[in-house]
């Protein structure tokens, strides 16, 4: 059987014999960001299955599936892993904006610090649409993709001691809030992932339990997926259509690439 490093870089469509380093780090968590979706169907269809490295496998490479914070950054902290990077996953908050608090569901993010000349940095590719596309160093140093600016603050709190601030491209917005962690809470086995994804599952203020969304980064900007709409973001302008069932359905083929989702289409009610 391939290994994970071969398949995952299938999957992306990385070459076998390309050499990953921190130098060019940011072109494969690029490619990370435009062939694997940040997805909930999983949840909504209530076929999560507990998170183990075959299990990763089989969902986001074998199936072409996506997935959420906990299963991006696992299975990419395997990757780098394997390819000699000093990496190590650790438990995050994420901001509510709408509510203008920390996450009521808790520690519920996960994320990949890595080491690079002694020096730390965050490496995200599940945070949605707001992916920094390269490292952050922990410095406080403003980071600059095609997504936007991104930086890290050190500032402890009783949830952390670092915070992540955004200020996205498409959206053409200020400076933002994204989430808080510290870095020594690191995640040491998957009970700790299992963990997260049950409150994902279960916790009434769990962002991810209510409805579908599956977003990625595209050659146009952002592109934005649920049961009701579809929202393309690109140079700060937004465009959003009204779907239904069959479109969306349509849309994870055409724009996503997922063709396969458990017994979602037939569980799910749309309104």
């Amino acid at each position: 059987m391939k290994n994970l490093n071969t398949l995952f870089r299938q999957r992306i469509g990385m070459l076998s014999h390309e050499t990953i380093q921190f130098d060019n780090l940011d072109v494969f968590l690029e490619r990370i960001a435009r062939e694997i979706p940040f997805e909930n169907l999983c949840v909504i269809d209530n076929s999560a299955r507990n998170i183990t490295k075959e299990n990763l496998i089989n969902k986001i490479i074998t199936r072409n599936e996506g997935g959420l914070c906990y299963e991006l950054n696992t299975i990419l902290h395997l990757f780098l892993i394997e390819n000699g990077f000093t990496s190590t996953l650790v438990r995050g908050r994420t901001y509510d904006h709408n509510e203008k608090r920390w996450s009521a569901a808790g520690k519920t993010h996960i994320l990949n610090l890595i080491t690079h000349e002694d020096q730390q940095y965050v490496v995200d590719t599940g945070f949605g649409a707001n992916l920094p596309l390269r490292p952050i160093p922990l410095s406080g140093s403003v980071v600059e993709s095609h997504n936007g600016e991104f930086r890290v603050e050190k500032n402890r709190s009783k949830d952390g001691e670092y915070f992540l601030y955004i200020r996205l491209k498409h959206r053409q917005e200020d400076w933002k809030l994204g989430y808080i962690f510290d870095s020594t809470e690191e995640v040491k086995d998957f009970s700790v992932l299992n963990e997260v994804q049950k409150l994902i599952i279960e916790h009434p203020e769990s962002r991810f339990n209510k409805k579908p969304l599956v977003t990625k980064i595209n050659e146009r900007g952002i592109i934005i997926l649920t049961n009701t709409s579809f929202i393309e973001l690109n140079n700060g302008k937004e465009t959003k259509k009204a779907i239904d069932d069959t479109i969306f359905k349509k849309m994870l083929i055409n724009e996503f690439n997922i063709r396969t989702f458990g017994n979602f289409s037939s569980k799910l009610e749309f309104n």
